[in-house]
């Protein structure tokens, strides 16, 4: 075994399952969370059948670490992390939406610019707009939360209010809160010298609170930059975009060989390093993996 790509547990008191992209969700007594980050790998909406070694114990380290530095923003679900590969927490209703905060124009903004799109989830952008060019101040470009294998949509505020997604006075708040963690983020970054260039954010309600869930300032819910190098997925898009491959019908996904999964799995592990001022310390992937996390789960479960 090189990576975990699938988890089937069954903890005491669980009542659902759900296997995301990356993430394989646990549902305990219909309140908490056992979220166990997987290595698997995702781009243009396509799960590849090999994982990254260590990709799911950064994501997950580098989450945890976020979540425990915003709580003065706003709550967020996290309770524990029991093991490199898992966290425990709160289960929230979500928001049908996401917040995604960007500070340049990069990634699927950039290449839809570049097509002649001159507005984005309904801010007008000006002519002239370079790639990676700053905005006088971060935008918010909310997107619609699609099924697996569908693909989030972009949506604009008063769209996303007209429709009912989200009562406006919470989605004032959303605004203010995903500002707030991406100025956060973005001057932490910095110290590291780090560029933050957008994010997302996914929140969720616990009775009438707004928690901030799912992950925070990672390479896969994040584009960063060091020294004009990409530590994030897009590196990932990009490689597949010069290999013929971005997710459109009839495209056949070009394998990802030893190599590029150790690029890649190198780049996380440069980014964790960089943002927590830390060693990684990797996992052992071997047969007892299975069982350690089932047994850490269990014995936290136990606990709360």
């Amino acid at each position: 075994m090189d990576s975990l790509i699938r988890t089937q547990f069954h903890f005491p008191g669980q009542t659902s399952y759900y296997s995301g992209k990356v993430r394989d969700v646990y549902t305990i007594k219909d309140s908490l969370l056992v979220m166990v980050t997987t290595d698997r790998i995702s781009a243009f909406d396509q799960v590849f059948p090999k994982g990254v070694p260590y990709k799911g114990q950064v994501l997950n380290a580098i989450a945890g670490h976020f979540l425990d530095l915003t709580r003065d923003i706003l709550p967020n679900w996290k309770i524990a992390i029991p093991h490199p590969m898992v966290t425990v927490g709160y289960r929230c209703q979500p928001f049908p939406i996401e917040m995604i905060v960007r500070a340049h124009l990069t990634g699927s903004a950039w290449r839809a610019y570049k097509n002649g799109e001159r507005t984005l989830c309904g801010i007008p952008l000006p002519e002239g707009m370079k790639e990676h060019q700053a905005f006088p101040t971060p935008i918010l470009t909310p997107t619609t939360k699609a099924e697996a294998g569908f693909h989030d949509q972009n949506i604009s505020r008063e769209e996303i209010i007209a429709q009912g997604l989200v009562k406006e006075e919470d989605y004032v708040q959303l605004e203010s809160y995903a500002l707030a963690l991406f100025e956060r983020g973005r001057k932490y970054a910095a110290k590291k010298g780090l560029t933050l260039i957008d994010t997302k954010y996914e929140f969720g309600k616990l009775g009438d609170r707004i928690f901030l869930i799912d992950e925070i300032h990672t390479p896969d819910s994040s584009r960063y930059f060091y020294q004009e190098r990409q530590l994030s997925k897009e590196f990932v898009r990009e490689w597949l975009m010069e290999n013929g491959f971005s997710g459109l019908p009839g495209q056949m996904m070009p394998p990802l060989t030893d190599a590029v999964l150790q690029n890649i799995s190198n780049r996380y592990i440069e980014l964790y390093r960089h943002l927590t001022g830390m060693a990684f310390v990797p996992i052992t992937y071997d047969n007892a993996l299975y069982e350690n996390i089932e047994g850490c789960v269990c014995n936290m479960l136990a606990r709360l």
